[in-house]
């Protein structure tokens, strides 16, 4: 199992990243431009986190197409979960949101 999770909320203009170690304690929380070299940035600091991540992504194309081609291009492991049924509030607990179900 991986030492670390990087969970992407994915954004026209921004993506917001969280990364949170097997425990669940939040090791990192950035919002980062659509744009590769804050994307790169983006990787780079959480690489030196660790580098045995799991990406997750909750958008599988069109605006996320730069961030899961940096991330496939760098040899990352790479998930989809989808957005639309789950939702992660501040306080990093997990939910149905039934909105958008």
């Amino acid at each position: 199992m991986a030492r670390i999770w990087a969970g992407t909320d994915i954004g026209k203009t921004h993506h917001h990243c969280v990364v949170l170690d097997a425990e669940g304690k939040r090791l990192l929380s950035r919002r980062v431009l659509n744009d590769e070299p804050e994307l790169m940035t983006l990787l780079a600091d959480v690489l030196a986190i660790d580098e045995d991540v799991v990406w997750a992504v909750d958008v599988a194309d069109g605006m996320a197409a730069l961030w899961i081609n940096l991330l496939l291009n760098h040899g990352q492991q790479l998930v989809y979960i989808p957005g639309v049924g789950v939702h992660v509030n501040v306080h990093g607990r997990v939910r149905m949101n039934v909105q958008s179900s």
